[in-house]
Parts: structure tokens; sequence; C-alpha cells
């Protein structure tokens, strides 16, 4: 079994109610952003870090991001009847992901800063960690209105706290997905057997990050990326 991540999962199932009406018609990925669907903001990333295979799930008005991401080679994954949340949902796409640690990724987000999966690929050990979360302080968040996650030791190992936000993008171990229960659950309940061991990392992100999850926040990650090509 490899000990380096080479596949992504790519999160791209939600309903995107955030958003309102931006969503009645579309899934929330394919959402213009500075002139292209926000995943494929995300993708960039991917094959700037030479992911492969890359993988997407879908529920919400699968078609028309199926056939946009199809087109570009990427694999696609489609739950059903029921939507599987981030841990269900990434042990369904096991099968396509192969064995060994992954990446993963929310396609709801802007970054202007260096690609934070390659910062990720550098900083990983093995041997240490189950997971390494990519981890910003809120004065690092644009857009983002809510509470901050976990808080880092020095030595990089987690806990819960409000210091730093989880940004939506980690490498994980998928072992210990067979012993979750079936149907959906959430990263979450992973995370919190991880902590239990001391095997939960975080890594903080000396860029921006920008949540796009809400209608106001798609004018701030303009904004943003215009500023960081200046």
């Amino acid at each position: 079994m490899r000990d380096h991540p080479n596949a992504i999962m790519m999160f791209a199932a939600g309903f995107g109610t955030r958003m309102k009406h931006l969503t009645k018609d579309q899934p929330k990925p394919m959402i213009p952003v500075a002139g292209k669907p926000l995943i494929d903001h995300a993708l960039a990333l991917a094959r700037a870090a030479n992911c492969d295979p890359i993988v997407a799930n879908l529920h919400y008005k699968p078609d028309l991001l199926n056939q946009h991401l199809q087109s570009q080679g990427i694999v696609t994954v489609l739950e059903q009847p029921d939507i599987l949340e981030t841990g269900g949902g990434l042990r369904n796409a096991l099968p396509r992901l192969g064995d060994g640690p992954v990446y993963t990724i929310n396609t709801d987000a802007i970054w202007a800063g260096p690609n934070p999966l390659l910062e990720l690929a550098a900083a990983w050990k093995p041997d240490e960690m189950d997971a390494l979360l990519m981890c910003v302080p809120p004065t690092h968040a644009v857009g983002y209105e809510g509470k901050g996650d976990f808080s880092i030791a020095e030595n990089g190992k987690l806990k819960r706290g409000t210091d730093v936000i989880y940004v939506g993008v980690q490498i994980i171990k998928t072992d210990r997905l067979d012993q979750m229960k079936e149907g959906a659950f959430s990263l979450n309940l992973l995370w919190d057997d991880m902590l239990k061991n001391e095997r939960l990392y975080g890594l903080r992100y000396e860029g921006k990050w920008c949540d796009v999850g809400h209608p106001a926040g798609i004018a701030l990650a303009e904004t943003l990326l215009a500023d960081a090509d200046v």
C-alpha cells in the first residue's frame, strides 16, 4: 500500500442551500467565479499537484456537472438515492480512489497563495499522521462567518478549539472507513477517533482562503483573485 497520496476526492454533491436562488437550476460547483465554474478552480489545484485519479461525487442536479467533469476526464460517482455526506461519500468512492491515503478538497472555496495540496504533501508524515488538515487563522479567511474548528499545538497535533478554521483540504488515510456505520456520516466521526489517538494533525496555510458557500462570497473571491494577480 502506498504511503503518500496520489488520488483526490472532490466533494461536489451538496445542495448549496446557502447560495439561495443561484442553485435553483444548477449545482453550486457550476456557479461562475472569475469567468469559470467554481469547481474548475479546485480542479486547477488538483492538476497542478499531479493528482491521479481525480474523483468527484455528485448528487444535487448532477447532469450538468457530470457532463462538465467527464468532458475533462474526471471520474464521477453519483450518490443516489440519498446524499452520503463527507464520510459516506468518501467511502462510496473508494473503489475509484484505490488504497492508501488520499487528498480531499471541498469545491466551494478560492485560494490565493501556494497550492494547499502541495503544501500538505510536503508536510505529510504517514508514520505519525492519520490525517493532515489544512487550516487558516480567522485573519486569513475571507467571507467566513463561522467559528474556528481546532487549535494547533507546536508539534502540529490538533485538538478541538476555535483558533483556526479547517478549510476543506486534507490528506487522510481511508482504512478506518470500513469500520463506520453504513450510509451517510461526517468525516468528523473519523477525526474524533484520530484525536483520541493523537494522530490528527493540522497545517497553517500562509495564504488567503475565501468561502464561496454564499452569494456574497462570489464578489469577495473575485476580488481576492484580482488582488493576487496584481
